[in-house]
């Protein structure tokens, strides 16, 4: 028996439809054959007026009354023929179109029960919409529903494993060279200074990357809100340009900023003060060659695009969509430090604000970030 046979959503609507359609099949042939003339079948009418006077034929066989016209008695009419093979035709075809209308809806029900099941074992079914075929219903928007949501569960739960695995890769590192300090200060307590400094600089590296990893999170599940403050954007891409100069002088990079004046956006100011720190702060490691880096801030319709540019050795195309993953370097990536975070970090903060981050290499030379996030301009922002 196939599947969407055994549901009962299936023999409900089948005995649904078929009761229904056979109760109609009978009242119209019982109709029907209720008023049917007599040479068809039905009950034979009355006749008002038509009585035969009987008759009295003689010995030889002759009528007493020679001008009554000569009658014999009718035959007796024939008994009412009720429509069976009627019947019978009509409700097999009843059986056979209620059995197709209930397996046609019971199907997909069937199928997303089967991946609802499937989903709660952790196999997640994604193709439900190309097994109901050409239909278009209701049954087949849900399944395509449920296709958005399985591949959207599905994405969350690979980046959840992804982001474990390289956590526990980021964490071993710091880890064993802690362990390999404290082996150093056993074997040569003479230098426990310097092993002292060693083990501050890797706690603060730890520390770094489990802040991060804390606000990725926090940015991720929506515990972080963007904030409900006007804030002038060429404001804080001034205050993020003007912390990062130590930085700029030690790479031995120049940072140009050209951006419009009062540029309102709705949001949280630290937020988006991180947000360009670490796109700006990215640039400079990779610009070291390239001795420049720009901040371009200008409107585009009711969106403000700030683009952060450098002239280093830009991306491989095949890295582009993957470098806002956290913990992802490009091949072409200088060894620095750093965990990876930053630019997830930044898409995250970005997305929680209503706008847009990617990347694309210049023609020049290097790699252009560009975030779009919404204009707000309130009548009563005085920039």
């Amino acid at each position: 028996m196939p599947p969407f046979l055994r549901g009962r959503l299936f023999w409900k609507i089948f005995v649904f439809f078929f009761l229904a359609q056979v109760a109609g099949i009978v009242v119209t042939g019982v109709a029907i054959w209720a008023t049917l003339p007599e040479e068809a079948g039905g009950f034979p009418p009355p006749v008002p007026g038509l009585v035969p006077a009987p008759l009295r034929p003689d010995s030889t066989g002759s009528v007493d009354d020679p001008s009554l016209p000569e009658m014999q008695p009718p035959p007796p009419p024939p008994g009412p023929r009720f429509p069976l093979k009627h019947l019978l035709a009509g409700t097999l075809a009843s059986l056979v179109f209620a059995a197709l209308l209930a397996a046609y809806i019971a199907r997909p029900v069937r199928r997303l029960r089967e991946a609802l099941q499937a989903g709660a074992s952790g196999r997640l079914i994604t193709d439900l919409t190309e097994s109901m075929g050409g239909r278009r219903d209701e049954l087949v928007d849900l399944c395509r529903d449920f296709d958005r949501m399985a591949n959207h569960i599905d994405h969350l739960m690979q980046g959840q494993r992804r982001l474990m695995h390289d956590v526990s890769h980021e964490m071993r590192s710091p880890l064993a060279r802690l362990s390999a300090i404290v082996g150093l200060v056993r074997q040569q307590p003479e230098r426990l200074d310097d092993c002292l400094n060693l083990l501050e600089h890797e706690s603060v590296r730890m520390d770094r990357l489990v802040n991060e990893l804390l606000t990725l999170s926090r940015l991720e599940s929506g515990i972080v809100g963007p904030g409900d403050e006007l804030v002038d954007l060429a404001e804080v891409l001034s205050d993020v340009a003007a912390d990062a100069e130590p930085e700029a002088e030690q790479a031995a990079c120049r940072v140009e900023l050209a951006a419009e004046c009062a540029l309102p956006v709705r949001g949280d100011a630290e937020m988006l003060h991180r947000l360009f720190d670490n796109l700006l702060r990215n640039a400079l490691a990779y610009a070291r060659g390239g001795g420049w880096v720009g901040i371009r801030a200008e409107r585009e319709g009711q969106l403000v695009r700030v683009c952060v540019e450098d002239r280093g050795p830009g991306v491989l195309s095949s890295d582009l969509e993957r470098l806002f993953e956290p913990f992802f370097r490009g091949r072409l990536a200088p060894a620095r430090k750093g965990h990876g975070l930053g630019l997830a970090i930044a898409r995250q903060i970005a997305v929680s604000h209503g706008g847009q981050i990617g990347a694309e290499n210049r023609r020049e030379g290097g790699l252009c970030v560009s975030v779009r996030l919404p204009l707000d301009d309130d009548p009563s922002y005085g920039g």
